[in-house]
């Protein structure tokens, strides 16, 4: 449901902007918010976790995350909106890597493919039916029934998680160790990771919208981002009990994993983002229809997900990644061979090809995460994965949005350049010239609509050769990624109880 509410609000904007007598500039804010938030949380919700002790932080975020659902539904004004969107962003925002870590704790070595590949069928499908789900709850109903679904989901989860999720004894003991010393907090550290990571998607987030650096607000707060987030990094490192450790990245598995995974989270995210895109601007699918390609994707992984799960169990989880970037790779190349007339079923099926690959990248590389790490750093492991995933998501939407605006304008400029002379062009102005002064138009008038209608075409063209540029950039990135997972350690074999315990 937390994964979902990033996407199903998008196909609602406009629906919410008018009844709520807003723009549409400043309806998006209810999907920044919520991101912002959710970012902000996502790097310290393991320090929260270790602190307060893992099930209790869970369930608070629950609570905050249903609660907030029902008031952004009952909300009548925009204000009212963003700010209950904030507050949903910060419970959100720590449910996944509390679920990771509890998911870490309960099942040995070998189990664990198996239920981060349970886990993940929920992670990679509720983006994909975001928005067809979003798209016909406000087509049938109205747009506060997308956050009003929530609650009958929050409140079951909170009966299950009190009577299912216990803490693992030595996350209480180390808690109990905690709150018997009284360690000072480290607001310092609170508020440089709250603000510059907030300042930073914010930036990601506008950017492409405010024109980047040629906007002296997104200046302002990229520099302030910046600022705080290099100051963070010197602070963190230093101090005795950070928010964030920081000195985890030096354990070879582990930092390599937090690479991966913001490399996956520029895939599953753009992608996402940019197939709904290419069909609504330039095919003119409705938002339904488009989320409509991407079920079948969605659902695809659903099934490959257990697959990922069993043989990360029975080979080398490096290999079945670099498998999975190599088949990423191949998939997302045979996406530059879009064009204007491209079927529903054929897209469909492209997009279903491109996803096989991303259970095997996902599955291992979450498994490999804990290799060499201590067992009382779960917390922070699986906070630190989620916030590199989700970053990697908004840093490569915004950049692959910039990307497809800058190429698009470079297409154009050189299709028109050929144009004047070209014997095809004006063939194409002479026919169009014809039938529409067959229809009654006089000839100058005529003639206009027909340039017209070749420009628009013309843009069109360029718009669509870029999204075929920006598929070959991806690609080639995660061609580039093959060889890497095999600077990771190799996890423990099958388990014996020694050996497990030697993993932690």
């Amino acid at each position: 449901m937390e994964v979902l509410d990033t996407s199903i609000a998008n196909v609602a904007l406009p629906h919410m902007a008018g009844s709520l007598g807003a723009s549409q500039d400043e309806a998006t804010w209810v999907l920044t918010s919520y991101l912002v938030a959710s970012a902000i949380i996502l790097p310290i919700s393991g320090w929260l976790a270790t602190r307060f002790g893992r099930k209790r932080f869970y369930m608070t975020c629950v609570v905050i995350f249903t609660v907030c659902s029902l008031l952004c539904g009952l909300a009548q004004t925009l204000p009212i909106l963003i700010l209950a969107r904030v507050l949903q962003g910060i419970g959100g925002g720590g449910l996944a890597p509390s679920e990771q870590a509890i998911l870490a704790d309960s099942f040995p070595v070998s189990k664990r493919g198996q239920a981060f590949a349970v886990y993940g069928m929920a992670v990679v499908v509720a983006p994909a039916i975001g928005p067809t789900l979003g798209g016909w709850i406000t087509d049938n109903f109205n747009w506060h029934w997308i956050f009003f679904i929530n609650i009958p989901i929050g409140i079951l989860s909170l009966f299950l998680s009190n009577r299912m999720v216990e803490d693992p004894p030595y996350l209480m003991e180390q808690r109990a160790t905690i709150m018997k010393d009284k360690p000072k907090v480290d607001f310092t550290g609170l508020g440089l990771v709250a603000v510059g990571v907030g300042c930073l998607e914010f930036v990601l987030d506008k950017g492409q919208e405010k024109d980047w650096f040629g906007d002296s607000m997104i200046t302002t707060f990229f520099l302030i981002a910046v600022f705080l987030l290099v100051f963070f990094v010197f602070w963190e490192w230093r101090h005795p009990d950070p928010i964030v450790d920081l000195k985890l990245l030096k354990n070879r598995n582990f930092g390599t994993a937090v690479f991966l995974q913001f490399i996956l989270g520029i895939v599953l995210f753009s992608t996402t983002v940019l197939i709904p895109q290419f069909l609504q601007t330039l095919l003119g699918y409705t938002a339904e229809r488009s989320g409509m390609v991407l079920s079948p994707g969605g659902l695809l992984m659903m099934v490959l997900m257990p697959v990922a799960g069993i043989l990360v169990a029975k080979m080398d989880a490096r290999l079945l990644v670099s498998i999975g970037y190599t088949l990423t790779a191949l998939m997302l190349f045979n996406l530059t061979h879009l064009s204007l007339d491209v079927s529903f079923a054929q897209i469909t099926l492209w997009r279903a090809l491109q996803v096989i690959g991303l259970p095997f990248v996902f599955i291992p590389i979450s498994t490999l995460n804990y290799v060499g790490v201590p067992r009382n750093k779960s917390n922070q492991i699986s906070s630190f994965s989620n916030f590199a995933r989700n970053l990697g998501g908004s840093m490569g939407t915004a950049m692959l949005t910039t990307f497809l605006t800058r190429t698009s304008q470079t297409h154009q400029s050189a299709l028109a350049a050929n144009t004047g002379n070209s014997m095809a062009y004006n063939a194409y102005i002479d026919r169009t010239k014809s039938a529409l002064m067959a229809l009654g138009q006089g000839a100058d008038q005529a003639k206009q609509a027909a340039v017209g209608h070749a420009y628009t075409q013309m843009v069109r063209q360029a718009s669509m050769l870029s999204y075929m540029n920006a598929f070959w950039l991806l690609s080639a990135i995660i061609a580039c990624l093959i060889p890497l997972p095999f600077i990771m350690r190799k996890p423990p074999p099958r388990v014996k109880a020694p050996i497990e315990a030697a993993a932690h």
